[in-house]
């Protein structure tokens, strides 16, 4: 395995000395934790390979998400107009994440080569490319975001090159196969899993469900199992990334074909979400569900990990002042949503894909990224700030009462997000 690249940035070194010299009266440790959290990822997740691209690990597991390798390097996306490095590095992500989507749109996870690491025993199409093979719609939409980001922060055309083309085509080609999930080919089964959320149940084809024009997903980004395969907060994302890929298409590629698919595909999904995802709940008005099923059921929840009905005006679908999107976030962030948790240090969102009442940071994180409050945000800053067990550093989940007892200590993707949290805050 390649070794981290050790990069370095000037334009991060700088942002960071500026943020800690701004917070260093008002808010030390948040100041102190800044530093360490933006630099978490470039000084000790990303390698440069031997073909100029960029392997990102996600923490304490060796293996590139395509989602969290994207949602890791976003915060430098800022940096990247005036720091060759940034650049230099983004433009490898983006073109190894092509790279996998071309191995297998299908799969969530990757090796740095096709040396059969992870979970080689799925009963699934593997390749030893592949970590896991979970399908899960977010994993098509953050490299798109992430090209979109770079794009609009560079105006750089380099990185639009013929693998960049062919991923976006087999992502559009992907989503509209899983429109209809009963055609499609995937399936997965894992015969040694320890829980059902790490396996899809009827023979790996998940739960039945009904043409909705929304896309079937077969895990949330947590990487459990959906109850209902169409997850809301997916479909949100993959309507405001087609409009990226129709941008492309017509503007770089000269696509009109793909150009036409994106923006078909897009309308469709968002009629599906807007005839399917949308419910009156007796105490907070008419709100979007977590997940349906076209059949007339739905999952009336969130989970920490994005994207999240939370994240809704985060990933550009709706503007945090939407009237659905205000009563949905004032469902997710009570009682009312069962994965909602109440403790003497934290209240917050976390997910059953960690013990019940624990709390996620990334969910606090990404209650003050959607905050139209100030004092919200710093309010959010300061829980973060008071519940690291020390470390200075996100973790997944931690215990609302006890933040000593958390999972994960090593956790980019929570790090890179409480980075962006901070610039939002103190370099606005």
């Amino acid at each position: 395995m390649a070794v981290p690249s050790r990069l370095t940035s000037p334009a991060l070194h700088r942002a960071a000395t500026r943020v800690e010299d701004d917070l260093a009266s008002g808010a030390p440790d948040v100041a102190r934790m800044f530093r360490q959290c933006l630099l978490n990822t470039m000084d000790s997740t990303v390698s440069t390979l031997p073909d100029g691209t960029t392997f990102v690990i996600t923490g304490d597991i060796p293996a590139m998400w395509l989602r969290d390798s994207a949602a890791q390097v976003e915060p430098y996306i800022r940096f990247a107009a005036d720091d060759e490095s940034v650049r230099t590095m983004i433009r490898g992500v983006i073109r190894r994440q092509a790279m996998y989507i071309g191995i297998d749109p299908y799969a969530n996870a990757f090796n740095e080569g096709p040396n059969g690491n992870g979970h080689q025993g799925d009963l699934t199409a593997m390749s030893p490319w592949v970590w896991e093979r979970k399908w899960e719609l977010d994993s098509l939409c953050y490299p798109i975001r992430l090209c979109k980001r770079y794009w609009d922060a560079t105006a750089d055309r380099s990185v639009f090159d013929d693998t960049v083309h062919q991923a976006l085509r087999i992502a559009v080609a992907t989503m509209r196969a899983e429109q209809r999930h009963e055609a499609s080919p995937y399936s997965f089964v894992r015969p040694d899993a320890e829980a059902a959320s790490d396996t899809l149940p009827f023979e790996g084809r998940g739960t039945p469900s009904r043409y909705t024009g929304m896309v079937w997903s077969g895990f949330r980004p947590s990487d459990d199992a959906c109850a209902y395969g169409y997850l809301i907060p997916a479909n949100m994302f993959a309507v405001v990334v087609l409009g990226h890929v129709e941008e492309f298409a017509e503007h770089i590629y000269g696509d009109a074909a793909l150009a036409e698919q994106a923006a078909s595909l897009r309308a469709e999904i968002d009629r599906g979400i807007q005839a399917h995802a949308r419910l009156e709940h007796p105490v907070h008005g008419t709100i979007y569900a977590y997940e349906t099923d076209g059949l007339g059921h739905h999952n009336l929840m969130d989970d920490a990990n994005v994207p999240s009905l939370l994240s809704i005006p985060y990933l550009g679908y709706r503007p945090a002042t939407d009237p659905v999107y205000r009563n949905t976030r004032a469902f997710v962030l009570s009682p009312d949503n069962p994965h909602y948790a109440v403790g003497r240090r934290a209240s917050g969102v976390g997910s059953p894909h960690t013990p019940p009442g624990q709390v996620w940071p990334m969910s606090l994180i990404m209650q003050g990224l959607t905050a139209t409050d100030t004092a919200e945000q710093w309010d959010v800053l300061a829980t973060l700030a008071d519940t690291t067990a020390g470390t200075g550093y996100m973790h997944e989940s931690f215990d609302p009462d006890d933040p000593s007892r958390f999972t994960r200590p090593w956790f980019g993707w929570a790090n890179s997000l409480f980075a962006e949290l901070v610039m939002k805050v103190a370099l606005s």
